[in-house]
């Protein structure tokens, strides 16, 4: 009986956990699913619950930090960015004038949609813009002044 509620209690932690985003309602999960296991296997309440203290414990301490690490932007962590962070900041050609509604732009030889930046501006084909932000499938755009090769 008591495995059933360690297991019910793992569960809505769980669900608990699909609710936010900081990555530490998971691992008082992973302890109650392994206080659940020593249940199960005939542990007294009070094992139970150091199982499921040391457990959620050594998670936090050792997997948490592993997990913000790697969540952490590759610009902030000196890694090379890849997708989207590597779009960010890039510079694009207009191919079809952006505004605040719609536009086409040419980024490494990929087309996207953008919009502009500030919804007041608009950029011609042909002109060249960077990368302020991605959005979904869209690139919001602002003009850039520095000087091409």
């Amino acid at each position: 009986m008591e495995a059933v509620l360690w297991l019910v209690l793992a569960v809505a932690l769980a669900i608990a956990e699909a609710f936010t985003a900081t990555f530490l309602i998971i691992f008082f999960a992973a302890g109650a699913l392994a206080a659940a296991g020593a249940a199960a296997l005939g542990a007294p309440v009070l094992v139970q619950a150091i199982v499921f203290a040391i457990v959620s414990g050594l998670s936090v301490g050792a997997v948490r930090p592993v997990i913000m690490r790697h969540q952490r932007p590759a610009l902030e962590s000196g890694e090379t960015p890849f997708g989207i962070e590597a779009i960010e900041g890039a510079q694009a050609t207009v191919l079809e004038e952006v505004d605040a509604d719609h536009g086409l732009i040419k980024i490494d030889g990929e087309l996207w949609s953008a919009r502009s930046f500030d919804g007041t501006e608009k950029y011609l084909p042909g002109e060249h813009v960077r990368i302020i932000k991605v959005k979904g499938a869209t690139a919001i755009v602002w003009r850039d002044d520095t000087p091409h090769i």
